[in-house]
């Protein structure tokens, strides 16, 4: 019975699916084809009167095939015309396209053009009115009205100057499409044909076009920023950074308003008028007598030398005097009286930021007489790029510049309290130096790639570039191949997790005096190095043919910790890519012993008779044989000690008898 029930509940889901899907066939044959719909509206007489107006209603069928609606379907937007036989109803229900673009749709309602439209603002634009109907194109299209080229005159059938629109609405803005086929962005646009340039929809949107007095427009005062900086990013490092003798920005990494100075439809790229001719400046002070006295009675140069200034990377980039000296005011005499010191964070705020956090900045905070300044690097108004020749941050001239205040004896010396001295002289006789020097390699490490120019710490700082957590750092921008190298060695953080101290790259080349490997007398410093750390391996190298050679010899050819180790890719001899693992060791051996095979490589390198865990046969064979030697010398020894007295005693016995026989000779 139970059977029967299931056998008659299954056939009832099988009918009820035959019947949806016959419904849904039944349906689909009975729905109006795209084919059924152009064979009356390819009519070009088909029209229909509305409200005393014909209106068309043919549709291009060659424009309707390119559009991005034709696999779509007619009926997916027109839904009433979806009968199963022609004619459909009318008049139908417009278009709704927020049935597929709804989020856009909420956006447009939103808008002044969807406000307008609810409205029944009779100018309000509609969907159709910028994409089209029946022939809506992809923005990518160039015959699509809302291709990047086609915007300006797509808008512009509104916004025009005479156009309906304009006449009878406030628009604050007039010859808004004149204005912006003039401007940098039109002319980009028009005669370039460079379609990165903005256009209407690029700065007002699409679909959310709002009043510039809105807080939400993008065009806000608020907003305007952010909107022009989609295009144009990086407009703090790019901009002058003094307008008209004032800073263009008052308050760090706030942008004021574009529009204040470029117009919305008219923005050109403008020129500022400086606010003093420098020529005006240098009628005073290219004289070379000008001078200034200071409140504590000392005198001042302000002597500018003209050629130095003309050549200088201020001039060749247009920066004139009164950008840098900007308290100038006309209503002095002279102009310059209250112009104060300079101040470079006006147009280098980022390096000056790093500066003031360094060693050498907040120096400078406190007044110290003895801190260096902008100038006393770089110059005043002769400043050159450093890649002059005759610059002082030339590459080749930095040791010398950096000399000035840190050669021993100098005013930075005297007050250095660490353990490096003579460091000008040392760098000079290294292989940075020599190279910089005598080779000429501007490639060569001098001070500024180790401490970086502007941004000098102690070491013991955390953010030091020359701190042990940073030197590795700071030296792979050279040494790229060996950082990486060593990045996977077992000196590595990486490789070994371990509280202890690991070695960095000055650990083992020092800081100033760093000299080639080839080179007398370094392989001599090997063992010192790594015996700094591996004190007990150090000890028991020296106990070994390697080691005891190395002591007799001098060691400049006897092998090093290096030669079988490596020296940046150090790694236990359990990994495979280790110069000790099992399949690389004969191959190291080799490098010195060219005959050398697996049963050479048995020798032990760093054996040593005192440790019992690790090496017990020569424990136990150290201990058997000086127990033996000791206990022959001992037995001997106790035995000689025993034997003199009676040596002794014999010996006197033999001195008495043979005294005794000389007297009975004697006698008889």
């Amino acid at each position: 019975m139970q059977k029967v029930t299931e056998k008659k509940g299954w056939l009832k889901l099988l009918l009820i699916i035959c019947v949806v899907l016959l419904s849904g066939i039944a349906q689909n044959v009975a729905a109006m084809s795209d084919e059924d719909c152009l064979d009356c509206h390819t009519d070009p007489d088909l029209t229909v009167e509305v409200d005393g107006k014909t209106i068309q209603l043919t549709v291009d069928e060659a424009k309707y095939m390119t559009s991005v609606h034709v696999d779509n379907g007619c009926v997916s937007c027109h839904e009433e015309a979806d009968v199963e036989d022609a004619p459909h109803p009318y008049p139908m229900t417009p278009v709704d396209c927020a049935n597929c673009h709804d989020d856009v749709a909420e956006i447009f309602a939103n808008s002044l053009h969807g406000q307008a439209l609810e409205k029944n603002d009779p100018y309000a634009p509609a969907c159709i009115d910028c994409h089209g109907k029946h022939d809506i194109l992809p923005m990518t299209d160039n015959d699509s009205p809302t291709y990047i080229l086609n915007i300006p005159f797509t808008c512009g059938r509104c916004h025009k100057e005479g156009s309906p629109m304009t006449l009878t609405h406030d628009i604050a803005k007039h010859n808004i499409l004149q204005n912006y086929s003039m401007s940098i962005h039109g002319e980009g646009l028009y005669r370039k044909g460079l379609t990165v340039t903005a256009v209407c929809t690029s700065c007002h949107t699409a679909h959310n076009v709002l009043p510039h007095t809105d807080p939400n427009s993008t065009i806000s005062r608020l907003n305007v920023v952010k909107t022009c900086m989609k295009c144009h990013a990086n407009i703090e490092e790019a901009h002058t950074k003094i307008v008209r003798g004032e800073l263009w920005e008052k308050e760090p990494h706030k942008v004021p308003a574009c529009v204040e100075c470029h117009g919305p439809h008219q923005a050109r790229r403008v020129l500022y008028e400086d606010s003093l001719n420098d020529q005006f400046c240098l009628k005073c002070h290219a004289n070379p007598d000008l001078k200034m006295i200071l409140a504590n009675g000392d005198e001042r140069s302000l002597y500018v030398n003209v050629d130095d200034f003309e050549h200088s990377i201020h001039q060749e980039k247009r920066i004139a005097c009164a950008k840098c000296h900007v308290n100038v005011d006309h209503q002095n005499s002279p102009v310059c009286k209250d112009s104060g010191k300079v101040d470079c964070s006006i147009c280098h705020a980022r390096v000056v930021d790093l500066y003031n956090k360094s060693t050498h900045g907040m120096l400078a905070a406190k007044n110290d007489k003895n801190a260096p300044i902008c100038s006393d690097c770089h110059g005043s108004h002769g400043i050159m790029p450093k890649a002059n020749y005759e610059s002082p941050i030339f590459a080749r001239n930095i040791p010398d510049l950096c000399g000035r205040c840190h050669r021993e004896g100098e005013k930075a010396a005297l007050r250095y309290t660490g353990t490096q001295h003579d460091i000008i002289q040392h760098y000079k006789m290294s292989i940075h130096g020599r190279g910089l020097s005598q080779s000429g390699l501007m490639v060569s490490a001098t001070c500024t790639n180790c401490h970086t120019a502007h941004s000098m710490l102690p070491a013991a700082n955390p953010e030091s570039s020359v701190n042990r957590e940073n030197i590795i750092k700071a030296c792979a921008q050279c040494h790229l191949g060996i950082a990486e190298k060593f990045s996977s060695s077992i000196h590595s953080p990486t490789v070994s997790k371990t509280d202890k101290k690991l070695p960095v790259c000055n650990d083992c080349h020092t800081s100033h005096t760093i000299s080639r490997h080839d080179t007398a007398g370094f392989r001599g410093l090997i063992l010192d190095e790594c015996g700094t750390c591996h004190e007990h391996e150090t000890d028991t190298y020296f106990e070994t043919y390697h080691g005891k050679a190395s002591m007799l010899s001098g060691g400049e050819k006897t092998a090093k910790c290096s030669d079988c180790h490596g020296s940046h890719d150090i790694l236990p001899a359990y990994y495979s890519e280790s110069r000790l693992n099992r399949r690389n060791v004969v191959e190291t051996c080799r490098k010195c012993h060219p005959g050398s095979n697996r049963k050479f490589t048995g020798y032990l390198t760093h054996a040593t008779h005192h440790d019992r865990d690790k090496y017990p046969y020569l424990y136990y064979t150290f201990w058997g044989m000086t127990g033996l030697l000791v206990g022959t010398f001992a037995f001997f020894g106790i035995h000689t000690l025993f034997w003199v007295p009676r040596s002794f005693r014999e010996r006197f016995k033999k001195r008495r008898e043979h005294s005794r026989q000389k007297i009975l000779k004697k006698d008889e």
